[in-house]
């Protein structure tokens, strides 16, 4: 009896041990505990995030407030002439140095596809180096002569084409994924209906959005470049409907409807980017001055153009030529260096938006990608973003033309 009752409170001891032990596990792997452990990849992409948002709102302060301080440096005093061009030179500043932080941990994680290695504790941890690092690549670019920032600012025009591109692709991607999974034999019937409801409201979005666009923009028949723009997306979406339901492609309503919305999008913040003053341009006009709605606008944009960055950075599926079947339960999961890649591209996106795509134009206060060159560089983007999509739909039926001619 007394080796009975000694038995059963040793188990009762060793169960209550173990789930006291369990209890312990559990708090250990809290989030604070792996974010200080750099174990969670997933809470890492958020703090990248946040680094690259206050990125961003150094370089505005730059841009609007800085440039009494950086009058006090003699080596920013000789920018083309003027004063103006401080605030600019003060975002490429702060755009090569988040560049530079950026393209550091792309070449110190590229390649590494493994959990729980030297490169992935770097990636998730490390966070006190890495802080100290980025406020020392921001303070380094002010010491260095202006025609060097000059020659980032013509070189960050490539980069940041490179991320618009990049962000092209990967809509266009999850696009057509979303198309595949409602057309599979699992979805087909379930996903029917619902994918005609949002290709019908997508469809109607944009036919408001383009008769909006015409009231707005081309009051007058003398605002022919407006009107060329608004119609020829009205043009361009027709096309990608047409390619989209031919029998030989048979991609359905869906995509070429929320392609649709992108391109009406993309055609509306280019001629919002036409600068204040143009008689077809009376929102711009309107909006001069600064008031709240401007300041809101502007936050807007800036919060969209972080997480565009940061979902764009995670998407790295798509970039793949080879894509694993199966993955591992070790597998790192997204590609570190494709992530920190987009974020230095980004960085150069963001300095192209704040100065307007050009470095000798001088940008007024919570504006934000306003300018001709912005206006030409978002339609040729719209073109841009309608070729890859049609080349995605017509790819298949090439290369099975190709291949069926060489086995003849």
């Amino acid at each position: 009896m007394m080796s009975a009752r000694v038995g059963d409170l040793e188990s009762n001891s060793a169960r209550f041990g173990n789930s006291g032990n369990a209890v312990r596990l559990k708090e250990e792997q809290t989030w604070c505990s792996q974010f200080r452990n750099g174990s969670n990849p997933w809470m890492a992409r958020y703090v990248y995030g946040l680094m690259f948002l206050a990125a961003n709102l150094l370089a505005w302060f730059a841009r609007d407030y800085g440039r009494g301080a950086m009058t006090e440096i003699n080596r920013l005093k000789g920018c083309q002439g003027t004063k103006d061009c401080l605030g600019t030179e003060g975002v490429l500043r702060v755009s090569l140095g988040c560049f530079t932080f950026y393209m550091i941990m792309f070449l110190t994680t590229v390649g590494n596809s493994k959990l729980h290695n030297r490169r992935d504790s770097w990636h998730s941890g490390w966070w006190t180096a890495k802080i100290i690092l980025l406020i020392g690549l921001m303070i380094i670019p002010f010491l260095i002569p202006a025609p060097f920032i000059q020659l980032y600012g013509e070189i960050a025009h490539f980069g940041a084409g490179v991320f618009l591109l990049i962000q092209l692709i990967s809509i266009i991607s999850f696009i057509t994924w979303l198309n595949d999974c409602c057309q599979s034999d699992e979805n087909a019937e379930r996903c029917h209906v619902h994918a005609m409801l949002v290709a019908t409201t997508a469809y109607v979005v944009c036919i408001i959005g383009v008769i909006m666009m015409y009231i707005w923009y081309a009051p007058d028949a003398s605002c022919l470049l407006n009107i060329f723009f608004i119609t020829w997306t009205l043009v361009l979406l027709q096309l990608m409907t047409s390619v989209s339901l031919h029998p030989k492609v048979n991609a359905g309503y869906l995509t070429p409807g929320l392609m649709g919305l992108y391109i009406v999008f993309i055609c509306w913040c280019a001629i919002r980017s036409e600068p204040a003053g143009e008689s077809c341009n009376r929102k711009a006009e309107a909006s001069n001055r600064t008031d709240w709605l401007t300041i809101i606008s502007f936050v807007v944009a800036l919060l969209a153009m972080v997480i565009a960055t940061f979902s764009t950075g995670i998407d790295s599926q798509c970039f793949q030529f080879r894509k694993k079947d199966k993955r591992e339960p070790d597998d790192v999961p997204y590609g570190y260096g494709f992530f920190h890649f987009v974020f230095a591209t980004g960085a150069m996106y963001f300095a192209m938006l704040l100065i307007g795509w050009n470095t000798h134009h001088p940008m007024k206060k919570w504006t934000i990608d306003v300018g001709w060159t912005s206006t030409w560089v978002r339609i040729v983007n719209e073109w841009v973003a309608v070729c890859v999509y049609l080349w995605m739909l017509v790819a298949p039926l090439v290369w099975k033309c190709r291949q069926a001619g060489n086995a003849s």
